[in-house]
């Protein structure tokens, strides 16, 4: 498995399994066919309100815990340096681990922080391996990685060949940041890639699929990729991507499919953001 070496020299694998909208009910199975096939790279969240799947198809996989890179984030409710650094505690006992391989800041309101003094601490502590942010848009981003002393390795944005967040490379470049991307092949109702006329051409000389370049374009670029699927079989498929390498040709013309890099959720904008407080904070 290819990996992505953290500022911190911990090594990430490059693809993973994502458990965002998977109930409660199905998420030990889909982590465990995830597991079973190869996936050594999990994501989870407070939010989805599956860490306990997780933990028990982790227990149950049989595989050495060291073997297995597991990422969750502290959610907005549980914002502030007290909230988060209990909240920290529960994820682990939820996810059934002495340590958290990658923990994130979910959202960039609310306390942040307060939280990252308590992830501070967790990673100084030995509780997390690595810290980091997600849904930290450019600003946001450069704001906060000014004021806090331990810089984030990780920030997860929704990135994909039709949100390409180009804008925000540089800087994330310039802070020893590695990128992180949900919703790789659209997500929150895009089907824009896997219908893709160009990806499914591209993908003929391959004899991949239009869903395969795309995460072959992401992981070309550095990107950590995360895709979700409830099917073992596009499991399978998602993760059978490094027997081929993109052109230079190739990744020009995936290139000119971008367009926008705010993504299919605006996070700086106010009704959100106002939702989010007023419901969360």
């Amino acid at each position: 498995m290819k990996e992505v070496i953290l500022n911190n020299g911990v090594r990430m694998p490059i693809i993973g399994y994502g458990v965002f909208k998977v109930s409660p009910d199905e998420c030990e199975r889909c982590v465990s066919d995830a597991l079973s096939v190869g996936y050594r790279l999990i994501d989870t969240a407070q939010a989805y309100a599956n860490e306990e799947g997780v933990g028990n198809a982790i227990r149950k996989s049989g595989i050495p815990r060291e073997d297995i890179f597991l990422v969750t984030k502290v959610w907005i409710s549980n914002a502030g340096e007290e909230k988060a650094a209990k909240s920290i505690d529960e994820s682990l006992r939820k996810l059934q681990t002495d340590y958290i391989d990658l923990l994130l800041i979910h959202q960039a309101y609310g306390d942040v922080f307060g939280t990252w003094r308590a992830m501070e601490k967790a990673y100084r502590d030995g509780k997390v391996r690595a810290i980091g942010v997600s849904n930290f848009q450019e600003a946001r981003y450069f704001d906060f990685h000014h004021y806090v002393d331990i810089k984030p390795m990780v920030n997860q944005l929704q990135c994909n060949a039709l949100i390409q967040q180009r804008r925000i490379e540089p800087l994330l470049a310039e802070t020893g940041c590695s990128m992180m991307a949900w919703g790789p092949l659209g997500g929150q109702g895009v089907d824009g890639i896997i219908k893709s006329e160009l990806l499914a051409n591209i993908g003929a000389k391959y004899g991949k699929t239009a869903s395969q370049v795309a995460l072959r374009w992401l992981t070309q670029r550095g990107i950590i990729a995360i895709p979700k699927s409830t099917h073992k079989e596009r499991m399978e498929q998602n993760l059978d991507i490094f027997d081929f390498q993109l052109t230079d040709d190739d990744m020009a013309q995936i290139a000119t499919m971008n367009q926008h890099d705010t993504g299919t959720v605006n996070f700086s904008d106010m009704q959100f953001v106002k939702y989010l407080i007023e419901t969360y904070g």
